[in-house]
């Protein structure tokens, strides 16, 4: 009996260790466990870092066929002319209403402004969560939008600048500037596809240009891209007019702009229809898709 009770002591003795053994290596295992994913986890920093990164390539790549073409290195296709054409028969006009460097300064310009305005706004008075890695909200905000506007642009002059190259349509004033060998061209013949131009070899390239206008797909892009960007940021009911009067004021230049390339002559009816119709749906696009303008609305 003594030895019975001499043994049941001794095993009750050594249960709490035994407990406390298997609790000490529980402990252990867990710890060891919870250390091993922080010790392969990226800094933050290189996150930010690398997604910065991915967008400006993607960036790079969208503008790419927009440089290709730009620069020349892509010829437009050739295509023939009617004699009796009227509509390649006008005058090359000089200087333009509205210039290159006008219409980029502009859009830029006025699409930048609004965007910063609206963004400090929107994060100062109506902040919203957000997940960027970017810890700044003012920052992440204007990296957002602007990245998006000027992708947006990127794949907008990309489509519209492959267009030209790939239609080689005639401009209103192709004539003027190839100046064709009258004494090899038989008008009799019809569609004339063998011809050769006298002029400047520059302007008979950009001659080749005219489907669409790169003036109205850009005007209307920027533009419609402001429209949209009031309708999501211009939340002050104070004055019920007065944000469609901006909107309509901005829809104006954009139509404007296409007007004039016609006026000019550089451009025929039809390309500066498609090329606003281009610009609106681009600016629809990215809008709605890809900017996050819409996706936070108070």
């Amino acid at each position: 009996m003594h030895n019975n009770h001499t043994e049941l002591l001794h095993n009750q003795a050594l249960q709490p260790l035994q407990w406390r053994n298997e609790h000490r290596e529980v402990r252990v295992t867990v710890g060891s466990a919870a250390i091993q994913p922080t010790a392969f986890a990226p800094p933050r920093t290189l996150l930010r870092k690398t997604l910065v990164a991915v967008d400006v390539v993607c960036l790079l790549v969208a503008s790419i066929p927009f440089f290709i073409c730009e620069f020349g290195l892509v010829s437009p296709v050739r295509r023939g002319f009617f004699c009796n054409d009227s509509s390649i028969s006008y005058p090359l006009q000089h200087p333009e209403t509205i210039t290159d460097t006008m219409l980029i300064s502009a859009g830029t310009l006025i699409s930048f402004l609004a965007i910063t305005v609206g963004e400090i706004f929107h994060v100062h008075h109506l902040p919203c969560r957000s997940r960027s890695t970017i810890s700044n909200p003012y920052v992440a905000a204007l990296y957002k939008e602007i990245g998006a506007f000027l992708f947006g642009c990127c794949v907008g002059q990309s489509l519209t600048n492959v267009a030209k190259v790939a239609v080689g349509r005639l401009r209103p004033y192709f004539l003027a500037v190839c100046q064709p060998n009258l004494t090899h061209i038989v008008c009799s013949a019809g569609y004339l596809e063998d011809y050769v131009c006298t002029g400047s070899r520059s302007k008979e390239k950009e001659a080749r240009k005219s489907f669409y206008s790169g003036h109205a797909s850009f005007a209307m892009y920027t533009m419609m891209y402001i429209v949209f960007y009031l309708q999501a940021r211009f939340t002050w009911r104070g004055a019920r007019l007065l944000r469609p009067l901006v909107q309509f004021v901005l829809l104006m230049l954009a139509l404007y702009t296409g007007l004039t390339r016609i006026s000019d002559y550089q451009h025929h009816p039809s390309d500066v229809i498609v090329g606003l119709l281009q610009g609106a749906l681009v600016a629809y696009w990215v809008a709605f898709y890809i900017s996050s303008m819409f996706h936070c609305k108070q």
